[in-house]
């Protein structure tokens, strides 16, 4: 049986009427359903999301090349600074639709309705359809969840990846197939192709969870574990490989690196250069390195700023009810399922908040995406089993501790949202209270539970939602959405100079311009290749000047956007100039030293920043 048929499946089957009717089918439609709109609805309004890579879906749609490797332009010149797996399903996507942000943001908003069925379907094979769609239902209104699966960074793709890593895993724990333990390192495989090293955080959790319930001896885990590994050595690798093997003149130059090896990107700029800071090739000798990384190791990152607004408003009774959980199944067989989720899944939470915490280079807010598959989990099927003991008074303090604890966590996180939020803290604190006051009271009755359950969703979803839709309605752009809820300004084009790009024609590039973002607009607007020198911070050094008088002499190149750098410095001294638009351009097909008809030399100085 192939993996796609088994998964779907897996799916149809955790999806069939419960014993007790329909009710979990309809609210799973209910909850993919509204999944949907809310990552659908006016996807748009934040119009390319990332151009960097927005521009790599852009070359990769129209040449196969530029798609094999995630290059920024069609003829290949330079990737972006990832693995490719996110661009190729962007590329496809704007291949059958067409290039507009819609095909571009789309594959996100997908990924994001499977993560929360793949969320869904785990927890409901070890904890039940209601644990499921509490699963789910975290995982889709957490508003980081927003912020990614409506933008086209890398982390849609990895988080969906990642959680069926998790699938595949209670797949393998609950009767040892091989088939499943494969599947789990090909996700982790392509999950690194995704993003590189992010893609092993989840890792220990994976390993620990097999390690202590898999229903076969100690050493046949071990080898279940070595396939595993090797799966992802060979879902990953072939990649790597070709990277390896093919001539450098014959690829694109690696973003983010120096030495144009993407085992330096590996572990240098996404790799070292993370922790400590700069490209990660150097050494701590100084201290600094580490004394930044100690510093960031205070776990306060998880818990404020965008960081917070994120992904922590249920982090803390996560925690909480997580160590709870354990400690009620301490004495349950070594292979309850249960149990094992909450192993693999807490461990998830630890090492990558331990991880973004200590993170002294690049971090983005929005890397903790990765977390929510994990984090709804431990929410859902730790709330099951504590709920499960609520006729015992210690289960039920734990229960008033965590709800009420919420509560109160809530509305010290809602301070630093916008003001229309801020009402909604009385909801959750009056919420919290008449819950706490259910489980807490004399004389528990069964008849208290659905009152006391209606007060501890409205305490852990009220707000992330009402938080998640905010963050949907506001654009954000850039590099990277940074923040939750305020816009990032974008930068448009002239759209005389774009005109000019259009009419452009008999060169492998219309223009050159310093680094691959204002090259992405401009190629995004014209539809026409644009090369990015520098790369994305415009510090990669390719093309060399060489290079590039190569192909500026061999008719390549039509025009030099600025005059920055070497490259700008040698055009600006050679090459006829031109004010296009408020914008400063050369022709670089007109004899150099000569001005092209009715442009005029000399109009700025000759290596000023424009």
């Amino acid at each position: 049986m192939s993996t796609p048929t088994t998964l779907a499946s897996a799916i149809a089957r955790a999806s069939a009427p419960a014993p007790r009717g329909r009710l979990h089918v309809v609210a799973l439609v209910v909850l993919l359903g509204a999944t949907a709109a809310l990552y659908l609805t006016g996807i748009t309004v934040s119009g390319w999301g990332n151009v960097f890579y927005a521009a790599a879906a852009q070359a990769g749609a129209h040449s196969g090349h530029a798609m094999l490797y995630g290059a920024s332009d069609m003829p290949a010149s330079i990737t972006v600074d990832k693995p490719p797996a996110s661009i190729w399903l962007m590329a496809l996507s704007v291949r059958l639709l067409g290039l507009s942000p819609f095909a571009v943001l789309l594959p996100q908003a997908l990924l994001g309705v499977a993560t929360v069925a793949l969320v869904y379907v785990t927890v409901r094979r070890v904890a039940g359809p209601g644990a499921g769609l509490l699963a789910g239902a975290v995982a889709a209104t957490t508003p980081v969840s927003a912020l990614i699966f409506r933008y086209n960074n890398p982390d849609a793709l990895l988080t969906a990846l990642l959680a069926l890593a998790a699938y595949a895993t209670v797949r393998a724990i609950e009767h040892a197939r091989v088939r499943w333990v494969v599947l789990v390192g090909a996700a982790i495989g392509f999950a690194f192709l995704t993003k590189q090293l992010q893609a092993f955080l989840v890792v220990p959790g994976l390993v620990l969870g097999y390690l202590v319930a898999a229903p076969v001896p100690v050493r046949r885990r071990i080898l279940h574990l070595g396939i595993a590994a090797a799966a992802v050595l060979v879902s990953a690798g072939w990649w790597v490989a070709i990277v390896q093997i093919v001539p450098a003149a014959d690829r694109p130059y690696i973003g983010g690196t120096t030495t144009n090896s993407f085992l330096d990107l590996t572990f240098g700029y996404n790799g070292l250069g993370r922790l400590v800071g700069g490209s990660g090739n150097g050494t701590l000798g100084s201290g600094a390195g580490l004394l930044r990384l100690l510093a960031g190791f205070t776990g306060l990152r998880m818990l404020v700023g965008n960081t917070g607004r994120g992904v922590a408003w249920l982090l803390p009774a996560a925690f909480v009810l997580g160590a709870a959980a354990l400690v009620l199944l301490a004495r349950r067989p070594r292979t309850d399922a249960r149990r094992a989720l909450l192993l693999v899944s807490l461990g998830t939470l630890v090492v990558s908040a331990v991880a973004f915490s200590v993170m002294a280079g690049i971090y983005h807010s929005y890397y903790t995406v990765a977390m929510v598959p994990a984090l709804a989990a431990v929410i859902a099927v730790s709330a099951e089993v504590v709920w499960s003991r609520r006729a015992e008074r210690q289960a039920r303090v734990v229960l008033a501790a965590v709800v009420a604890g919420t509560a109160v966590w809530t509305s010290v996180l809602l301070l630093s949202t916008p003001a229309a939020l801020f009402p909604l803290a009385v909801v959750v604190l009056v919420a919290g209270a008449v819950a706490a006051v259910l489980l807490l009271g004399p004389g528990w009755a069964p008849g208290r539970s659905r009152p006391v359950m209606a007060s501890a969703l409205v305490v852990a979803l009220l707000v992330p939602l009402a938080a998640s839709i905010t963050t949907a309605a506001v654009p954000h752009s850039g590099s990277g959405p940074t923040t939750s809820y305020a816009s990032a300004p974008d930068v448009t084009p002239s759209p005389a100079v774009v005109a000019l790009l259009e009419r452009s024609g008999g060169t492998n590039w219309a223009a050159a311009v310093d680094g691959s973002v204002p090259a992405a607009r401009y190629q995004l607007a014209s539809g026409r290749a644009v090369m990015p020198i520098g790369g994305f911070k415009g510090i990669d050094p390719t093309p060399t000047l060489q290079q590039f008088q190569a192909r500026v002499a061999a008719g390549r190149v039509h025009w030099f956007i600025g005059s920055d750098g070497e490259i700008g410095r040698w055009v600006a001294a050679n090459y006829p100039q031109t004010q296009v638009g408020g914008t400063t351009l050369y022709d670089l097909t007109a004899p150099p030293g000569q001005p092209a008809p009715g442009q005029v030399p000399g109009a700025v100085t000759p290596g000023a920043r424009q």
